[in-house]
């Protein structure tokens, strides 16, 4: 009774904390960055919920994803709230409010220990890096492929501790939707050996373990048994990798060499641990730098190995810590930046579920570290109080950059140098308010961080046209053009000042040629 009790106060003190934090993104407007692809210009998204729409979500790779169960999950808030951003963004902190009290509920199930199980539910809930996750409407496929994944470890939980068809079926399904919402759920496998090791011990056999036929090598079994999610995970995989190729969303190996994404890994790894403990100065958009020192690369490095080599130390008295930091080393993976999708470094969505390894770590760490001290007590819950009440705030502020485009890129452009997609971002913002000077500036700072860029080329045209300086937007048309011939929105634009100018043949010359592009 008391433990029921605990639980049911742990899981509303949960779901206050969050709303304490988020509950300002439900006037919150959509922002320029996906926001358009995935929903306010999406018109399969906005037609709401049909026959033609479901199936849709099944048949298309847009925004270079194939991910259904997202898809139908935008349709349906549109067909709820129509486009009401609020709405959208209810939805998110929603999930993220399941995906805590589910993570408490797997963690508490599978060790026995409520509060460290209710310490790493409530950093997952209030961590500033997973704001990007729960604010951005775009970013459904984060909370909602969580919340299969939580529901794929709790019901795997279910099913160790009593085997049956009927169980195993439903853990499948489970990742199968996982799968279907974002394909970065592909470790999950991996995540569930680990939860074998610990909490729920299965790879030790015989009748100590009821979940393991006593005729089965452990090992062996909890590897078999594991082969249908393997196989679903290949199949997520190479489906994610072609389609992203095909839409040009996978860079190429000449553009991206190896030495880089393997050094950006590194880095990488080492940025996210960073931002675990020192989460300050967050952004939508970290750019990538083709030349990271090799020091640095070496530095992160050797320090990963050397927590490795720590971890493999002290696995057999501190299960927990192989677990939580293998947890975060494998979850990473897919996005890492191995292979590279996209021009970010990193990004604050990726840590979504991985840094849970560290928090793990951190949870039944600091109950360890005070054991035997006097004052244990005291000290884990004054501890745990401020560190909360800290994240909260950060959270909250960081939740606030999220209002609308042209907050969330001045604070990007603020915290990051050379941030070329927050300023063509910014641009655009003040282009759709009629601030041409303000999009102006920001187009040509773009440019001038990134000159190869055609699209920004294209915007900064359109901005200097409607100003009225036709000659300076040709000339911004032409440069698109050298830099991408199949533009045809530069050719359209180019053909319009053409024709008000009353060149017409030259005008119709490069409306043919836009045709021709898009044909």
């Amino acid at each position: 009774m008391i433990n029921i009790r605990s639980e049911f106060l742990i899981c509303m003190a949960l779901v206050i904390a969050v709303f304490v934090v988020y509950h300002p993104v439900t006037d919150y407007e959509f922002v320029n960055y996906d926001d358009d692809a995935y929903v306010f210009e999406n018109d399969y998204v906005r037609a709401g919920l049909n026959l033609q729409g479901v199936l849709w979500s099944f048949s298309t790779t847009h925004a270079c994803n194939w991910h259904p169960i997202t898809w139908i999950s935008h349709i349906f808030d549109n067909h709820l709230y129509g486009m009401n951003p609020g709405g959208h963004h209810f939805t998110n902190v929603l999930f993220h409010i399941l995906n805590t009290l589910l993570l408490f509920l797997v963690f508490n199930k599978g060790t026995g220990r409520l509060w460290e199980s209710g310490f790493v539910a409530a950093l997952f809930a209030l961590h500033p890096t997973h704001v990007e996750s729960v604010a951005w409407v775009a970013e459904r496929k984060d909370v909602l492929s969580t919340f299969f994944w939580m529901v794929t470890m709790w019901s795997y939980v279910w099913y160790a501790q009593f085997r049956s068809l009927k169980r195993y079926v439903i853990v499948l399904l489970s990742f199968a939707l996982g799968l279907m919402s974002k394909p970065m759920v592909v470790t999950l496998p991996f995540v569930l050996l680990l939860m074998d090791y610990w909490p729920l011990n299965r790879f030790e056999g015989g009748r100590a373990n009821p979940s393991i036929p006593q005729s089965f090598n452990p090992s062996i079994y909890l590897v078999c048994e594991k082969i249908p999610f393997i196989i679903l995970s290949a199949v997520s995989g190479v489906v994610t990798y072609f389609v992203q190729q095909n839409c040009g969303a996978v860079n190429s190996l000449g553009e991206w060499p190896l030495y880089v994404r393997i050094s950006n890994a590194f880095v990488a790894y080492i940025g996210y641990m960073v931002k675990t403990v020192w989460p300050f100065n967050l952004a939508v958009f970290y750019p990538h730098s083709e030349v990271i020192p090799i020091w640095r690369a070496a530095m992160a490095c050797v320090l990963l190995l050397c927590i490795s080599l720590f971890v493999i130390k002290k696995a057999r008295r501190y299960p927990y810590l192989v677990v939580g930091w293998l947890w975060y080393l494998v979850v990473l993976v897919p996005v890492i930046g191995l292979v590279k999708v996209g021009a970010q470094a990193m990004a604050d969505r990726y840590s979504y579920l991985p840094t849970i390894g560290l928090f793990i770590i951190i949870a039944w760490g600091f109950t360890d570290l005070s054991a035997g001290f006097r004052y244990k007590k005291a000290f884990l819950n004054i501890a745990a109080i401020l560190t909360l009440l800290i994240l909260m705030v950060t959270s909250r502020l960081q939740a606030g950059y999220w209002e609308n485009s042209i907050t969330l890129f001045e604070h990007a452009v603020k915290v990051t140098e050379d941030n070329d997609l927050a300023h063509f971002n910014l641009g655009n913002a003040f282009m759709a308010k009629g601030k041409i000077d303000d999009a102006i500036y920001h187009y040509n700072n773009a440019v001038n961080i990134r000159p190869d860029d055609a699209l920004t080329h294209t915007n900064l045209g359109i901005a200097l046209f409607r100003k009225g300086e036709n000659d300076a937007a040709v000339a911004e048309y032409k440069k698109a053009i050298k830099i991408d011939p199949d533009l045809s929105e530069a050719y359209n634009c180019m053909g319009n000042i053409l024709y008000a100018q009353g060149k017409f043949k030259k005008a119709e010359g490069l409306y043919e040629e836009a045709l021709r592009i898009k044909s």
